[in-house]
């Protein structure tokens, strides 16, 4: 065999391949498997020809990758040719994403107190069962501790039921006057249906200072339902009772999907829920080393996905926790 010409042959082969794949055609042919050289490699049986085919061997990658390399840069200035572009184009609009409903609720709710003058708090999800009940007034029989309503992590600790705790964590930070909001997730076992989730967001409004009145209160509560619902949207309160707060009172809205006629949203009532309020309980003062004689204070909850739900004519709270984008781009 004629080692010198093979070795000719392969490196012409391999210099007159314009693209890499008639490249890789030369290299099979010249150090493939099956190629004569590769053949002879594994019957050589001196170590003089071992090292003659070798030496052919290492020559012939060589060329092979230096070969590679040219077509594969010649292929790189064709196409940044053909991508030539003028930067002084317009470029195409990128798409972008937008808030969540809920999200764009939480903020116009963070602007009307701030409005207000209200702090604005964002604590902690995992509370303490002395937080979230016990300096909270709940009574030990009160159905909320039960397992059934609300998730513990173990007898000490929950997923808070409510913000509530940031009424305590807020006086216990500071003294009087207190004026905060605090704004996040809670937690409850409650069984879905077009107004309830397992999960939803709140905002808890507390107010502490001398001679505060349930006029205060109910003064604070209007302004803000007509922020979130439009001066149109007809509010009522009722008396209720809260173990935090006496006395107590929920304030509704009528319902916007059924204009207060009644339908399945409204349970046929023409109003909806909004959540719970009232004056500060003199136990929850006394829980916290406040007088309650010389301070006075109300407190309301709100769920945010029930406001969102008002404000939107929404029949059903669940699209706001569907992933499903379709529902969402509405809003």
């Amino acid at each position: 065999m004629d080692w010198e010409k093979y070795e000719s042959t392969a490196l012409d082969s391999f210099a007159d391949a314009g693209t890499r794949e008639e490249l890789t055609t030369a290299h099979t042919a010249a150090l493939g498997r099956k190629s004569e050289l590769k053949t002879a490699l594994r019957e050589v049986r001196d170590r003089r020809t071992g090292m003659t085919l070798n030496a052919i061997r290492v020559r012939l990658e060589e060329a092979f990758t230096a070969r590679e390399g040219e077509l594969e840069r010649a292929d790189l200035d064709e196409r940044l040719s053909d991508d030539a572009f003028d930067v002084t184009v317009p470029g195409d609009e990128i798409p972008v994403g937008q808030l969540h409903p809920t999200t764009q609720v939480r903020r116009l709710i963070e602007d009307t107190f701030l409005g207000l003058g209200y702090e604005i708090r964002y604590d902690r999800e995992v509370e303490t069962v002395e937080y979230n009940f016990d300096k909270l007034a709940f009574e030990p029989t009160h159905p909320s501790r039960s397992p059934r309503a609300t998730f513990f992590l173990d007898d000490d600790t929950v997923l808070r039921t409510e913000t509530s705790p940031s009424q305590i964590h807020s006086m216990e930070g500071k003294p009087p006057p207190i004026y905060m909001v605090s704004i996040g997730r809670c937690y409850r076992r409650d069984a879905i249906d077009a107004t309830h989730y397992p999960i939803f967001h709140q905002f808890e409004g507390l107010a502490v200072d001398r001679g505060l009145t349930l006029a205060d209160l109910k003064g604070t509560l209007l302004h803000v339902m007509r922020a979130l619902f439009g001066e149109d949207r007809r509010v009522r309160f009722r008396t209720h009772f809260f173990p935090f707060t006496e006395p107590s009172m929920e304030p509704d809205v009528s319902c916007g999907v059924c204009g207060g006629e009644g339908c399945r949203t409204c349970r046929y009532s023409g109003w909806l829920e909004m959540g719970g309020s009232g004056m500060v309980d003199s136990r929850v003062f006394q829980n916290v080393g406040l007088d309650p004689e010389q301070w006075s204070g109300f407190a309301f909850g709100v769920g945010i996905e029930r406001v969102t739900q008002l404000r939107h004519g929404m029949a059903e709270i669940r699209p706001l926790w569907s992933p499903d984008l379709r529902a969402l781009r509405q809003f």
